[in-house]
């Protein structure tokens, strides 16, 4: 059955949007061209941004590929559910390039709610590493990770890297698998600025629990802009 989103008594733009895309490319080989941003914008009259948000929707979901410089395509089916992939990775595949910018990078004794997440005794030593995360040059999110640093010595002597996943992967504690949740809120005073938002904006917050097999290497607390992204779960068995 078809989602429809109702707003007001109308369909959201970007839902009817995603709905004509997915109803023009369904049947469609991989590989065919999906239509163009710019011709999408002119057809339904709407701005650049809610075509992006359509067309990042079907990309998430796997119906739609970017490939840079050429376009967006009709994608291969998926058989396996979402893998876990890293904020860099993630805005690769909706076809945006990712920025990060640390804010803080240090060592802090664990408080309760971290160490319960992460197995640790209150107390304990853990990193805290805070980043303002952009894509295409925009703010997306404020994100606050916390690692535990008997799992990686000199993690802050050896200088923050790129990407938090790869560092991990590079040490054999990429994460094989999550618990995730989100729920909607409002822009707190301390994260407008860094977002570009006014207090009280609604804000998605994002929690994550991420493990290599029984080991927790990771706990963060993200704060997305909520107009600029939208958190795609791909569910079900394979077979």
């Amino acid at each position: 059955m078809t989602e429809v989103l109702i707003k007001d008594g109308r369909a959201l733009k970007h839902v009817q949007v995603r709905e004509y895309v997915r109803s023009l490319v369904s049947g469609m080989s991989p590989g065919s061209p999906a239509p163009s941003e710019r011709e999408l914008v002119a057809q339904f009259g709407v701005a650049r941004m809610t075509v992006r948000q359509a067309m990042d929707a079907l990309v998430v979901e796997g119906l739609l590929e970017r490939i840079p410089g050429k376009g967006t395509f009709v994608a291969r089916p998926r058989r396996t559910a979402s893998t876990i992939t890293s904020y860099t990775e993630e805005m690769a595949r909706r076809g945006l390039l990712a920025e990060s910018v640390t804010l803080l990078a240090r060592r802090e004794q664990a408080g309760p709610g971290v160490a319960r997440a992460l197995n640790v005794t209150e107390g304990d030593p853990v990193i805290h590493w805070r980043r303002l995360r952009r894509a295409d040059g925009g703010p997306m999110c404020l994100e606050d990770a916390f690692l535990n640093e008997v799992l990686l010595p000199g993690f802050l002597q050896a200088g923050m890297p790129t990407s938090l996943y790869e560092a991990l992967d590079q040490r054999g504690l990429r994460p094989t698998w999550a618990e995730d949740s989100i729920n909607a809120d409002v822009c707190q005073p301390d994260e407008a600025t860094h977002l570009e938002l006014s207090p009280g904006d609604p804000v998605l917050r994002h929690s994550r629990r991420a493990l290599n097999g029984d080991k927790v290497v990771e706990v963060s607390r993200s704060v997305f802009r909520s107009d600029r992204y939208t958190l795609w779960v791909q569910i079900g068995q394979d077979y």
